[in-house]
């Protein structure tokens, strides 16, 4: 038997920054993971694999658009072999650095399955087999999530992959069916599009990325209209069949209209689900939502007073959101008793090419809600530095409070819009008045210019875009 201050169930994003931070302040505690290094899914099974695979896939796509500049490349060839230790390795250098931050700490790290046995009491299925009970104090869930597995999609056959199995890169597929548009099936279409492989999308809704303004969409679904073999909206599976010609499916469209096709392998990418449905939940009066989720205060504390939770497995599907919420119960645990989440503007990001990152409140939102906003809109085909790179595709738009001059939303598409919403996030973050952005000077040429010049469409004043205030 065990006895800590703090348990932490699950090694992600969240789990690994709460118990570093926990250890930090001074407590005794004990991190509960299978993996020999923390990580989670996001350093071995999602962001980060997925955002070096990305990085060559933008390399593969330039290397062919450079003929409008005047440079001619050769066909490249692809070491199928080598791309995948490359990404093998990046996941390796970051886990096993957190390896060592452990050590640093002095955490006390089990490899294994825990699962409650009361509100203070966990067993522990070991890695290397046997179990271990571990008594807590406190106990803070970081579980996680898995991909969703629609009905008509459970069968067993190697050619069916989730993201899980599409990151290990066992080949390039001739054909690849991508079943969800949203955004894990948009970035790993655009790998396996790079890589040779003839991509098709099958989405439900009628647009691509769904939770993301349509005007922000707009260049992706452009891209991938041009580099996807097929691109199907308000569409939907209604059989699947493996047989040795491939994978059949069969698809039916808004109109009813029927038809199939066969695909060399299909990529499942319709959602997670939370990690919430074998931890010994029965054993504590944790309460959990209709879809599974973990239900928690705006401390991140669940119906046990003593156990928090956090990211995936309460729906907060993003890794820095999870990050933000560890570090919070930590804090909460050193005293820091009145803490509580609520942030103003969490930022969401498509890292496809163009990307696509938006924070605070979306236009959508604004008009379901009922509330009052301008929309200032800087299309990148007046930006100097975007003309530079040849990337006149993208936007940046700003929602302000009319009455207040406040700025309430920021969206972005465009090259590096997951680095350029940073500012974004901080303008809602701390209140800041579209005349604070505009008066805030901005290097040139720079992309990061397109968000003062926004604040300058507001006030109708931007030097690059006729659009005097009305």
């Amino acid at each position: 038997m065990h006895k800590t201050q703090l348990v932490v169930i699950g090694g992600g994003p969240g789990g690994y920054v709460a118990a570093f931070k926990a250890a930090d302040l001074g407590l005794d505690v004990t991190l509960v993971d299978p993996e020999a290094n923390p990580g989670g899914v996001c350093l071995y099974r999602g962001c980060i694999p997925s955002k070096a695979l990305l990085h060559v896939a933008k390399l593969l796509n330039e290397s062919k658009e450079a003929h409008h500049w005047g440079v001619q490349f050769g066909e490249p060839t692809i070491d199928l072999d080598k791309l995948r230790a490359y990404k093998d390795g990046v996941v390796a250098k970051m886990t096993g650095g957190l390896g060592q931050l452990v050590k640093a700490r002095k955490l006390n790290h089990v490899r294994g399955r825990a699962r409650f046995a009361s509100a203070n009491t966990l067993d522990v299925e070991l890695v290397e087999g046997g179990t271990q009970e571990i008594q807590f104090d406190h106990a803070l869930l970081a579980s996680g999530s898995r991909p969703a597995v629609p009905g008509v999609f459970r069968f067993d056959d190697k050619r069916l992959m989730d993201s899980t199995s599409a990151l290990a890169l066992e080949d390039i597929p001739e054909s690849l069916l991508i079943v969800g548009g949203g955004i894990i099936g948009m970035e790993l279409g655009q790998v396996y599009a790079a890589l040779g492989s003839e991509v098709s999308v099958v989405e439900m809704m009628s647009g691509l990325v769904p939770p993301a303004d349509r005007d922000l969409v707009k260049p992706l679904h452009a891209c991938v209209e041009k580099s996807f073999t097929n691109l199907w909206l308000d569409t939907k599976v209604t059989a699947v069949n493996p047989s040795d010609a491939g994978i059949e499916v069969d698809f039916e469209g808004a109109d009813g209209n029927a038809f199939q096709h066969v695909f060399s392998k299909l990529l499942l990418s319709v959602g997670r689900v939370p990690n919430s449905d074998d931890l010994g939940l029965e054993h504590t009066r944790i309460q959990l939502d209709e879809r599974g989720y973990v239900q928690v205060d705006g401390q991140m504390r669940t119906g046990e007073s003593n156990i928090f939770a956090i990211g995936d497995i309460i729906g907060a599907a993003l890794a820095h959101t999870a990050s933000h919420q560890g570090a919070l119960v930590a804090e909460i645990l050193a005293g820091h008793s009145k803490l509580v989440f609520e942030p103003s503007a969490i930022p969401n990001v498509v890292y496809t090419d163009p990307e696509i990152a938006w924070c605070g409140l979306t236009e959508e939102q604004a008009k379901a809600e009922g509330i009052d906003v301008k929309v200032a809109r800087f299309p990148w085909s007046a930006s100097g530095r975007a003309t530079t790179v040849d990337r006149n595709d993208g936007l940046t738009k700003m929602l302000i409070d009319p009455s207040t001059d406040r700025i309430l939303g920021v969206g972005i598409a465009g090259a590096n819009a997951g680095e350029l919403i940073a500012e974004g996030v901080l303008a809602v973050e701390m209140a800041a008045l579209a005349s604070d952005v505009q008066l805030s000077i901005h290097p040139h040429p720079t992309l990061s210019e397109t968000v003062m010049e926004t604040a300058e469409v507001y006030y109708g004043q931007s030097p690059h875009l006729y659009a005097p205030k009305r």
